[in-house]
């Protein structure tokens, strides 16, 4: 039965507002970016009077944001590649073999996601300062200790989508790699794996969203030489004023990766975080 006339118009005005409204932020973000600072400083105007680049230019010198980018790109980086490392070992071992504890292991990985992530704030600080004094191994104000501070976020609901995505491979593909000379790496690798990208893609894009985009942990755990993108863009606002056409130019620069990483990867994403949470 045809949906009616009327109901397919409300839906177009409906999806015509809400995209109108997701987008205008965007569009003001971008026009701010090309104006000069008086021009964004003053009345705000739709359409740029006099634009120009030269923010997008400025951005590099008015604060290190090369040094930034590379600092988020190493952290973001390293935290996504041993979230996805450790969660395809863990899920593989909790979907593949039973053994005690199994249940308590996947409920205490679940419950982990209740906490806000402000509460470990504190403690985290506390055990990495010690750890310095201790050992000289220095956590605080290092990328390493933001490594694992990230890793305290993700891998947790990495594992957990990588156990559905594991278990709904049927075992016979494993019993038949063994049956093929492969031990339980290489069924692991020849088939769980390629049978789980989607789901694997999926964990590596929220690891890596998490540690480029997070904000508390980075402005506590980190000092000059390590501070990622997330804490730089506040270098713009000084004490006399703040260069909003910067800021906005920064953010843009700042959220391509992340937009592109996503496009490229969108039809991966959205495969691994359905079939995962669904199986």
């Amino acid at each position: 039965m045809a949906a009616p006339r009327s109901f397919l118009w409300s839906r177009r005005i409906f999806l015509t507002l809400l995209t109108a409204f997701v987008l205008l932020p965007v569009y003001v973000m971008v026009s701010s970016s090309l104006k000069p600072l008086e021009d964004v400083s003053g009345t705000f105007q739709w359409i740029p009077s006099n634009p120009t680049v030269r923010p997008y230019v400025d951005i590099w010198e008015t604060v290190p944001l090369a040094d930034y980018f590379v600092n988020s790109l190493v952290v973001a980086g390293a935290a996504t590649v041993c979230s996805v490392t450790i969660a395809v070992f863990a899920a593989y071992a909790v979907s593949r073999y039973a053994f005690r504890g199994r249940r308590i292991f996947t409920v205490t990985v679940l419950s982990t996601q209740m906490f806000p992530g402000i509460l470990f704030l504190l403690p985290l600080f506390l055990i990495y300062v010690n750890i310095g004094n201790a050992t000289g191994i220095a956590l605080f104000g290092s990328r390493g200790g933001l490594v694992l501070t990230y890793l305290t976020f993700s891998l947790p609901f990495s594992i957990w989508m990588l156990i559905g995505y594991f278990d709904s491979v049927p075992r016979d593909l494993d019993e038949a790699a063994k049956v093929d000379g492969c031990g339980p790496l290489g069924a692991l690798f020849r088939v769980l794996v390629p049978a789980a990208v989607p789901g694997i893609v999926a964990v590596a894009v929220y690891a890596f969203m998490t540690a480029w985009g997070e904000v508390l942990f980075a402005s506590v755990m980190t000092d000059d030489t390590t501070r990622t993108l997330a804490v730089g863009l506040q270098g713009y606002a000084t004490q006399n004023d703040v260069y909003w056409n910067q800021v906005m130019a920064a953010s843009l620069v700042v959220s391509l990766p992340v937009v592109a990483g996503f496009l490229l990867l969108q039809r991966y994403l959205v495969t691994g975080l359905t079939a995962g949470a669904v199986k």
